[in-house]
């Protein structure tokens, strides 16, 4: 036992060293081989001398239209409650639930007998104290003539005449309570103060109405013309009252919620006196013509205002602008088919219609799709289908590159695994 122990470890001591030896030459080896690229690597690299497909459009001069967008409540121009004058049974409703209406026009009438009979009382009363003015008169002239010679007193006369006075003073007071008893009878008849839509009727005929009945009959709401009021913060205030005050005529659309049917067209009516200080803004009327009556009292409608025209504005489509750290900035085409990028200044924008004040002129190609794979001197290849076309050429490409850098870089990975 003793004798082969020492052997062993001497057995165990060479194999250490074989096997480190053995692992100074494979590191070295490794180290001294040339590195070898792989097959994505090399896709990468192919892909990058490649030039992109991207659609691009010419900036262009043009107007556009600076617009302040607001959200509007349209309110009728007019709203009339239509209730009764005076008291008595409804006899009639001449009109019908959701009928336009002129002004003039009959819309219900009430029992008229009581008021004739107080007309006749006040007209006989009336005929009584004309009766008496006469009398009266007559009087005064023969007063005059005794008078003259020296029969009665000249108090007599200041007395006669002073009759006369009162007569026709009650004469007055009769008149006025005969104009007063027909105007009453007129009031029988409802006739519409305006012109307008009726709504619901609120009193069926039969039934005893009083002009103190909060309800009244039925509501007129006047449809054509009709307003929209809508708010616009103060900070725009200035884009609105300086057109306003030189005289210039502001026109006003209002569009659906959706914002894609424009509903009427018109004009801003006027602007309120002062500030809404719990919300900082400012509260607008404007007026349309609502022929077609597609507005309708107390729908909600988005406004647009124009405030000012750009004239020969240089413009692009919106989707061409881009964000970043460095601020606003656009992708060019240059001459030699290479994206260069250019920092712009922003002007106000149109739907899809950006204006551009700085860094783009007309006839500059602005990359519009294809940014993603953009750098600062990439090629590029502008494609020249349509819209539609243009947006699966991209695509399409994308898709075969991809397809391309798996499959280069599955053979790749099966190489280095061979090996």
């Amino acid at each position: 036992m003793s004798q082969s122990s020492p052997s062993r470890r001497r057995w165990f001591l060479y194999a250490a060293v074989a096997v480190v030896f053995a692992g100074a030459a494979w590191f070295f080896a490794v180290q001294s081989a040339p590195p070898k690229t792989s097959g994505y690597s090399s896709f990468r690299s192919r892909d990058r001398n490649q030039a992109v497909p991207i659609r691009a459009e010419a900036a262009r001069k043009a107007d556009l239209a600076v617009h302040l967008r607001a959200i509007g409540t349209v309110v009728p121009l007019n709203t009339v409650v239509v209730r009764s004058r005076v008291d008595g049974q409804l006899l009639k409703v001449s009109f019908t639930e959701g009928q336009e209406v002129k002004q003039g026009d009959i819309l219900a009438e009430i029992d008229p007998e009581p008021y004739l009979l107080r007309l006749a009382q006040m007209e006989g009363a009336y005929l009584q104290s004309q009766s008496q003015v006469r009398t009266a008169k007559a009087d005064l002239e023969r007063f005059k003539q005794l008078n003259a010679q020296t029969l009665v007193t000249l108090q007599q006369l200041e007395a006669q005449q002073a009759l006369v006075a009162e007569r026709e003073g009650l004469l007055a007071v009769e008149k006025a309570r005969v104009d007063d008893a027909r105007r009453q009878l007129d009031y029988t008849r409802i006739e519409a103060p305006i012109s307008g839509r009726l709504g619901l009727r609120q009193v069926d005929a039969g039934n005893i109405i009083r002009a103190g009945d909060a309800g009244g009959l039925v509501t007129i709401t006047q449809t054509r013309p009709i307003t929209v009021n809508f708010t616009v913060p103060e900070i725009e205030l200035q884009k609105v009252i300086g057109p306003l005050r030189a005289g210039e005529t502001l026109h006003v659309e209002a569009w659906d919620r959706s914002e894609r049917t424009i509903l009427a067209t018109g004009s801003l009516r006027t602007v309120d006196n002062q500030i809404d200080l719990a919300t900082g803004t400012l509260k607008l009327k404007a007026e349309f013509p609502n022929t077609d009556e597609k507005l309708f009292p107390n729908q909600f409608v988005n406004v647009r205002l124009r405030v000012q025209t750009l004239r020969d504005a240089v413009v692009i489509p919106s989707v061409g602008v881009q964000f970043g750290s460095r601020g606003n900035y656009v992708y060019l085409v240059n001459a030699e088919n290479k994206a260069t990028v250019r920092d712009v200044v922003l002007g106000p924008s149109e739907g899809q219609v950006q204006a551009i004040l700085q860094g783009v002129a007309p006839g500059d190609l602005v990359v519009l799709e294809g940014l993603d794979r953009l750098r600062e001197g990439r090629l590029v290849q502008v494609l020249a289908e349509e819209p539609a076309k243009a947006d699966k050429a991209p695509a399409k490409s994308g898709a075969g590159a991809g397809a391309g850098a798996g499959t280069s870089a599955g053979k790749g990975k099966k190489k280095q695994e061979g090996k």
